[in-house]
């Protein structure tokens, strides 16, 4: 049915705004919205491939009767129409009726079907395979890479291509075919999971026994590194001087800040910290660190605090697990020596991924030998900001002479389809090692684009659609829905949250009401409700310019004044005559908060009451991938939905509650559509797979667009590595979003797909 009952008026798809469907679609789910004919609640389908329309709640959900007698009414009203149901203006058709919004302006009900990826080559035929020793089926370069076990080799293993089978199968192969001593390999791997799954598929090979691998040094590079270091100098690097938390590290980089008299309220600390930690895996000194602004000038100082309080007090970090781990090696002759001479073969896992410290202490260690392996796809270097670098990997048969190169092309994961699509978009990069993947297997489903209006519209046809596939037989751990940062699953998550769908968050992903410059502007619309909320007052304060202490005096000055907290910032004391005036005139607003709509709230906050200044001054500090005014336009989207303030504080807190809530359910449930950044999902598959915003601005994100235009591909063309590897983590349909409007603006698809759709 294209019409129905909303607030006693009827209405039709036909002519209704575009952007009001997901409004409507939300007041039809509270049974708001009937059928003209029988007057029972209508729900609005919003899905992919679909025309939107309204279906019964209830089952039968579809009735014919009616649908024949809407339509026989609206042809009568045709007939006896005396007016006309549109006038003219500027050029335009407008109807006559009062639209759902109460306004006029041009109706947009575009709606743009789903969109195949065009085909870039056909299917052939698998390769064939070999038998290998153990029962193995191994390809002709899978089989390559096992058995050359002499000199330095790379394996540039693609998506898919088997690359933990190749790593455990020449373990095996050193073990029992060449007879090689355990004790003499050390496998690396970047976590802790992957060197348990490696040991575990090696006990499951013939003639592997379990003493070998317990002779056989596997593991990550801090736990390798740092069991060195422990034997050799066991009081210094005594377990208990670690700083296992995140707060031990703050605590010292917190006292510097009070040095510089720096408000630990106004400073993105974890953000510093990150800083640090790069500047520490590429080898950068304090001394060294050349600040391109204040900000970095601040974590400077704040590095070489740290470093001094550190080193006074004897601890470490984890990133010292590694620095200690080179130095050792690069000073030490003899202990240099001794681990060159027991190691003779290595193998290391995820190269692509590697950092400046991790290659030098590789380099250090397999100077004597050279029997080096290591296994990685410079198409999925996505690690840049904690260190990471591609040119390492195709840079290493430089640095290694003799280097034998083996390329995995074969994708044992994904349908031809997506090989194919995927194989487009990483294509058009310049620095790589060229290769192109083969599928193993084709199916029915291509590819699709779809375009929603806009991100909340988006997170419904994602919901829509895998509703249809779970009722259709799917299991709910069959999903993943990836995004390029967190602040993009906030729309999903909500949608989520509604549904009776079981799905699973990363456990570190915070909720997008508790992020910095949100909290700072939620707190003026909380103070519009409760003037005397002590919290909101407290997150507010630095969005005025005004230092923490300044809590304890509005407290005192409103019981001294008898008034509200709100009105005590204007007895403040000790303040520059502009912060007087400032206060004076932003005071009074307050009040006019509450009776505005959100959204009018918000803009009488940023224009009135000085928020545009705080953003400009503290909303992007230290990060360049998520800027608090990218924040607050992904608010006011979310507040459009909202009539009243009240409405929509309780809805941020609602959600709030529900993603801590989310982070202790997700480990219950026994099956869960999942939901994670590009990055967490590296090195996992999913049968169904969905990539939100691949628009400009978001997939590329805008620092690549702006180093782009500033000279620097770099960062473009990690971008890309990103969408290859999102793309490349789909089994059997994939789904890429490309919404009409991101943050309140007209987008536009990313330039990633172009000629693809």
């Amino acid at each position: 049915m294209n019409q129905a009952i909303y607030q006693n008026e009827m209405i039709s798809l036909s002519t209704m705004k575009r952007e009001l469907y997901q409004s409507l679609y939300e007041e039809s789910q509270r049974g708001l919205v009937t059928c003209a004919h029988c007057h029972e609640s209508v729900k609005l389908y919003i899905g992919m491939e679909k025309k939107p329309y309204f279906y019964h709640a209830l089952k039968p959900y579809e009735r014919p009767e009616c649908i024949k007698s809407i339509e026989e009414k609206e042809q009568k009203k045709v007939v006896k129409e005396t007016k006309p149901a549109y006038r003219e203006s500027a050029g335009f058709r407008l109807p006559t009726s009062r639209a759902i919004s109460g306004n006029t302006a041009t109706i947009d009900v575009s709606f743009t079907k789903t969109k195949a990826l065009v085909s870039q080559s056909s299917f052939k035929t698998r390769r064939g395979t070999v038998i290998n020793y153990a029962g193995l089926s191994l390809d002709i370069q899978q089989e390559e890479a096992v058995k050359k076990t002499e000199g330095p080799l790379l394996v540039l293993a693609g998506a898919g291509s088997g690359k933990t089978r190749v790593l455990t199968a020449r373990a095996a192969y050193l073990l029992v075919e060449k007879k090689v001593d355990p004790s003499s390999i050390m496998l690396v791997t970047f976590t802790t999971k992957a060197a348990q799954e490696m040991k575990e598929r090696l006990r499951s090979y013939e003639g592997i026994q379990s003493s070998m691998i317990g002779k056989m040094v596997v593991g990550t590079f801090h736990s390798i590194f740092y069991r060195i270091l422990s034997y050799h100098k066991p009081q210094e690097w005594r377990n208990d001087r670690l700083m296992k938390w995140e707060w031990q590290r703050e605590k010292f980089v917190k006292i510097a800040a009070r040095e510089l008299d720096i408000e630990e309220e106004q400073f993105p600390f974890d953000q510093a910290l990150n800083e640090i930690s790069y500047w520490k895996n590429t080898l950068i000194l304090p001394s060294d660190v050349k600040p391109e602004n204040q900000w970095e000038k601040d974590v400077q100082y704040l590095y070489r605090r740290y470093e001094e309080m550190r080193i006074e007090q004897g601890m470490f970090d984890f990133d010292d697990m590694l620095l200690g781990c080179y130095e050792l090696l690069k000073e030490n002759e003899e202990i240099r020596s001794y681990y060159q001479d027991r190691f003779q073969y290595f193998l290391v896992d995820e190269f692509q991924d590697i950092n400046l410290v991790q290659y030098e202490i590789m380099k250090l260690l397999s100077a004597k030998s050279q029997n080096i392996c290591v296994v990685g796809d410079d198409d999925q270097s996505i690690y840049a900001f904690r260190g990471s670098n591609p040119s390492f990997i195709r840079n290493f048969s430089n640095d290694n002479d003799g280097t034998q190169i083996v390329t995995l092309s074969e994708n044992y994961r994904s349908s031809h389809a997506i090989v194919d699509g995927a194989n487009a978009v990483i294509k058009r990069n310049k620095d790589r090692y060229t290769k192109k993947m083969r599928a193993q297997f084709e199916n029915e489903f291509t590819p699709l684009s779809f375009s929603p209006y806009d991100e909340e519209e988006e997170a419904t046809m994602i919901v829509t659609d895998i509703k249809e596939k779970i009722e259709q037989g799917a299991d709910p751990s069959d999903f993943a829905i990836l995004y390029r940062t967190h602040t993009m699953s906030r729309a999903l998550f909500e949608r989520l949250s509604s549904s009776n769908l079981p799905f699973s968050i990363d456990y570190g992903a915070d909720s997008f009401y508790n992020r910095r410059m949100i909290k700072a502007m939620l707190a003026f619309l909380r103070l519009s409700i409760n003037e005397n909320d002590q919290e909101a007052l407290g997150q507010l304060l630095p969005a005025l310019f005004l230092k923490a202490s300044a809590l304890n005096d509005v407290k005192a000055l409103s019981i001294l004044h008898d008034c509200s907290y709100v009105e005590a910032l204007i007895h403040l004391t000790n303040l520059q005559s502009f912060q007087k005036r400032k206060l004076m005139k932003l005071v009074p607003l307050f009040s006019t908060l509450k009776n505005r709509s959100p959204l009018g709230a918000i803009d009488i906050i940023e224009k009135e009451m000085g928020f545009n200044q705080f953003v400009k001054k503290r909303g992007n500090e230290g990060n360049a991938i998520e800027k608090g005014s990218d924040d607050i336009r992904d608010l006011k989207v979310v507040a459009k939905k909202f009539n009243t303030v009240k409405q929509f504080i309780e809805h941020a807190d609602h959600m709030k509650a529900m993603n801590e809530e989310m982070k202790k359910l997700s480990k219950t449930f026994p099956s869960s559509i999942t939901l994670t950044t590009i990055h967490r999902a590296k090195g996992l598959e999913y049968n169904h797979v969905y990539i939100l915003g691949v628009v400009d601005g978001a997939l590329p994100h805008d620092y690549a667009l702006d180093a782009y235009r500033n000279g620097d591909e770099a960062p473009l063309e990690e971008e890309r590595r990103l969408l290859y590897v999102a793309m490349t983590r789909a089994k059997q349909s994939l789904f890429l979003s490309i919404p009409e409007h991101r943050r309140g603006k007209k987008a536009h698809p990313s330039r990633f797909l172009k000629g693809l759709f």
